[in-house]
């Protein structure tokens, strides 16, 4: 696949500094927050509004944007795009930072500068993730602190007061998200609020609370049981009420969805299965990377079903008979809650064995095939069966996330969480007994 956008002359957010101007800028959104009003001062009686992003374009560099403007420019924009998703923006103003000011509230970033966008001359365009590099996409996938620096629920927990009102980061995974509660305050202000439950293999039930749209928008993506979060910057307090300790997203928080970068060790499909066996009874999952063929990839086979409806509310599949989400049981007739999405099964193949019915789901499966569901569905026959045997014959480095379980095939349920074609050099030192292994 052709990245039309790569090609394109952009400025690394690692050049910027004040006297740019025509600046365009391309990055991956990783945190937002939600439109808020206030008073204009130079207009008694109306209201300016304001939102910020944080976008990314490398390893190790990242940077806040925010934009001020009327109600209607504001919002507009806001729901234009949303954390996971690349956007383009064109003539911000570039701006130094007051670090002690802008820190105490936004994502700290290792830029010393910050994006400024204006209604008048800035724009922001979303660009489709076929369009962008893939290694723009990975990006999404790597928290913005250490992998190794954060707390373990249990050390939380123990921590106890100690912990009250710090503002840390947090490794887990995600046991249940809450449906979220919506209320009005006393001075007529609209809230909303979402509780999501934290597991890992310290501690069994931690609360994690969302007050705002974007995070809670972000909570219901996450699959109970199955996803993995990194939040950098959460505060911890202790709750009277429950007499425990919980986490808090705020302003400055920044949450990684399934942090790849956090899986090191290296499997055969042979030593997976052994593990499986090790793990039955479990329920916490556990991750892997895997140098292996795509040995089953059914999208030219007109019996076999590719793509699925998902509910836009919850993210989980729709009972296509019915046309209702069971899950938070809204009915897609009514309104437009549905969007389509890839949902397919694989067999991944090496030399000690198969995993068989791997799950490849949504934006992974759009990465890893190099194209959109539309334009798949687009696609003649001829060029479906072309484009699975790119896959066949490619060794590729796949991330995959483990479940045990009684009712899929084998007793696992395999996820994957990234697909790319391997690096030879890297995959044959891994094939040898080099790699990072762990039975």
């Amino acid at each position: 696949m052709a990245n039309s956008i790569a090609s394109k002359n952009f400025t690394a957010l690692s050049n910027l500094h004040p006297n740019m101007a025509n600046l365009k800028i391309i990055g991956i959104v990783i945190g937002k927050t939600d439109v808020k009003g206030f008073p204009d001062r130079k207009n008694i009686g109306s209201e300016r509004y304001t939102f910020s992003f944080t976008i990314r374009d490398s390893t190790t560099h990242f940077v806040n944007a925010t934009s001020w403007g009327s109600e209607d420019y504001i919002r507009s924009l806001s729901d234009s795009f949303r954390v996971g998703e690349c956007v383009i923006i064109e003539n911000p103003l570039i701006q130094t930072k007051d670090l002690e000011r802008e820190e105490k509230f936004s994502p700290a970033t290792p830029s010393n500068y910050k994006l400024l966008l204006s209604e008048n001359h800035s724009t922001v365009k979303l660009c489709s993730s076929y369009e962008v590099d893939a290694k723009l996409l990975s990006l999404i996938y790597l928290p913005v602190k250490e992998s190794c620096d954060y707390y373990s629920l249990g050390d939380i927990v123990a921590n106890g007061h100690s912990l009250d009102g710090k503002i840390i980061n947090v490794l887990a995974a995600v046991r249940s998200v809450g449906e979220p509660k919506y209320f009005t305050t006393s001075d007529r202000r609209k809230g909303q609020r979402c509780e999501v439950k934290l597991y890992d293999e310290t501690e069994s039930s931690f609360a994690m609370i969302c007050w705002d749209s974007e995070s809670i928008l972000l909570a219901q993506s996450w699959v109970p049981q199955e996803t993995v979060i990194f939040a950098a910057d959460v505060r911890i307090s202790f709750d009277k009420f429950r007499n425990s300790m919980t986490a808090t997203v705020i302003s400055k928080t920044i949450i990684t969805t399934n942090p790849v970068n956090t899986i090191v060790d290296v499997y055969t499909v042979e030593q997976l299965k052994v593990k499986a066996l090790k793990n039955e009874g479990k329920a916490e999952p556990f991750y892997g990377i895997l140098y292996a063929y795509i040995s089953t990839l059914n999208i030219d086979d007109e019996t076999t079903k590719v793509v699925r409806n998902r509910c836009s509310v919850c993210g989980y599949t729709v009972n296509e008979a019915s046309s209702t989400c069971t899950t938070c049981n809204k009915d897609s007739s009514g309104f437009k809650s549905v969007f389509l999405s890839f949902d397919m099964l694989i067999d991944l193949t090496d030399h000690t064995g198969t995993l068989h019915s791997c799950s490849l789901t949504g934006s992974v499966a759009e990465e890893t095939l190099g194209c959109t569901v539309d334009e798949f569905l687009a696609m003649t026959d001829e060029q479906k069966t072309a484009l699975k045997w790119q896959f066949l014959l490619e060794r590729s480095k796949i991330y995959l996330k483990f479940f045990i379980s009684h009712r899929a095939r084998g007793g696992l349920r395999v996820s994957v969480l990234s697909c790319k074609l391997a690096d030879s050099i890297e995959a044959s030192r891994n094939l040898s007994g080099q790699g990072s292994v762990q039975n």
